[in-house]
């Protein structure tokens, strides 16, 4: 699993980084097509700016809740935990932690935050500003050390041990759920709905933000999506949202693909394809899936 958050994001791509509700088909019977997010804007033009993202706010207040319902939320945690952690209880995922060997450093929680990644960093560093006094804090200097390697120094002996002390605080718990919304479900829902997206293609978003991060190199999530547009258009410019799905579903296997460790396509091949292929653009229950050869059922 590699996550990068890009705090240098273009203005496009921050442009589509804020909190709203998702849409079952992004676009009702009849309405216009939804706008899209527009190249980066020159400098001095925050109003602009400011007038776009109310436009996009009003567009995607409109549209039906899709992914973020409660009941659909926690499918996809259901979904995603299934994939990273072969088990669909994913709120048993909060003090869990390991190397996996991906050069990522440390993974942990509920959507394998890394050491090597600054989504780990992030979390820990927040979290210790409101709580001084965590098991974690006095790792903070050796997370900032190892951010972006995979090096244990300065956080063996005692961090694995004092993440799953930390895991057993609620505030903590909550923690990850706020940055697990943040960085990856909230900016992936918002960013499929304007790209004309129900709630599987809002799903397949959230599972690519987690697994492959939010960077703009070709093997971050943005990446993926550049490449599906090459290859289709949006349901948003006009194109067949299944075929624009299937290409961004070829595009995040590649990527996983050409990875040296972790090489396993079945939470696409045999999960999100087959949802796709069902023609269950809705994602509804009942669901069944495999990955990793593990059979999954979600009940209606």
């Amino acid at each position: 699993m590699t996550r990068l958050f890009l705090f240098g994001a273009p203005i496009a791509i921050a442009a589509s980084i804020v909190f709203g509700s998702s849409g079952e088909s992004a676009l009702p019977t009849g309405s216009p097509q939804a706008t899209q997010p527009e190249a980066p804007a020159p400098a001095g033009t925050d109003a602009a700016d400011a007038a776009r993202r109310e436009a996009e706010d009003a567009e995607i207040a409109a549209l039906p809740a899709g992914l973020a319902k409660p009941r659909m939320k926690e499918i996809a945690s259901q979904l995603v935990a299934s994939a990273e952690s072969s088990t669909l209880d994913w709120r048993s995922q909060y003090g869990t932690i390991e190397d996996v060997g991906d050069g990522t450093g440390y993974t942990a929680g509920i959507v394998g935050f890394c050491s090597g990644t600054n989504d780990m960093l992030q979390l820990v560093e927040s979290f210790t500003e409101d709580h001084p006094d965590n098991p974690l804090a006095r790792f903070v200097p050796a997370l900032r050390a190892v951010d972006g390697t995979d090096s244990h120094e300065g956080l063996d002996p005692g961090f694995t041990d004092a993440w799953k002390e930390a895991a057993g605080d609620k505030a903590f718990r909550d923690a990850q759920e706020e940055f697990r919304d943040r960085l990856y479900f909230e900016p992936a829902v918002r960013l499929a709905k304007l790209d004309g997206l129900g709630t599987l293609g809002q799903f397949i978003y959230y599972d690519a933000m987690v697994l492959h991060g939010p960077g703009i190199e070709a093997t971050g999530f943005y990446g993926i999506r550049d490449a599906a547009m090459a290859k289709a258009d949006t349901a948003a410019e006009g194109g067949d949202e299944t075929a624009y799905l299937d290409a961004f579903l070829d595009a995040g296997a590649s990527v996983i693909r050409a990875k040296k460790t972790q090489r396993d396509t079945s939470r696409i091949d045999t999960a999100q394809r087959v949802f796709l292929r069902n023609g269950n653009l809705g994602l509804r229950t009942p669901l069944v899936w495999q990955t990793y050869g593990e059979t999954f059922r979600i009940p209606s």
